[in-house]
């Protein structure tokens, strides 16, 4: 159960700071004041996730998880060209919505394969997968 708890909340460790650079690497782009604002509400919420989760990991004596460094590449290039060829607010929501798909994606396969996990680590995940949900859907009348 607690090797299940752990690689769970690495995942959701990982899958957060990629959420969190995806963002940062984008803001300064943006040019509607709503989807700015929309942005700063979800940069405040993935980073108050990102502490909940350290916080669970340092329980377990556990540190973080970087992000696969090939993922992390491949994702920086494709915004990068995207954005090269188009620096629109439609390009950045459906770069965001891309990702956010991604990690719900992602973190539903985690959870299922890290069943053993204890509850208070499948409810970070859940919570998780819910915040990327709800960003997506924020980001549908930008698209």
């Amino acid at each position: 159960m607690q090797e299940d708890t752990i690689k769970l909340l690495r995942e959701c460790d990982a899958g957060i700071k990629m959420g969190v650079d995806a963002l940062e690497s984008v803001y300064d782009k943006v040019t509607h004041e709503d989807l700015k604002s929309h942005l700063d509400d979800q940069i405040k919420a993935h980073n108050e996730m990102k502490k909940e989760i350290r916080d669970q990991l340092e329980h377990y004596g556990e540190e973080g998880k970087e992000p696969n460094p090939m993922t992390k590449g491949m994702s920086h290039v494709k915004t990068q060209v995207k954005l090269g060829f188009d620096c629109s607010d439609e390009t950045i929501a459906a770069l965001l919505t891309d990702g956010c798909n991604m990690g719900v994606k992602s973190l539903s396969r985690y959870l299922n394969k890290y069943s053993e996990a204890d509850a208070g680590a499948k409810n970070v995940a859940k919570k998780l997968i819910s915040l990327e949900e709800t960003m997506a859907k924020e980001l549908r009348p930008y698209l």
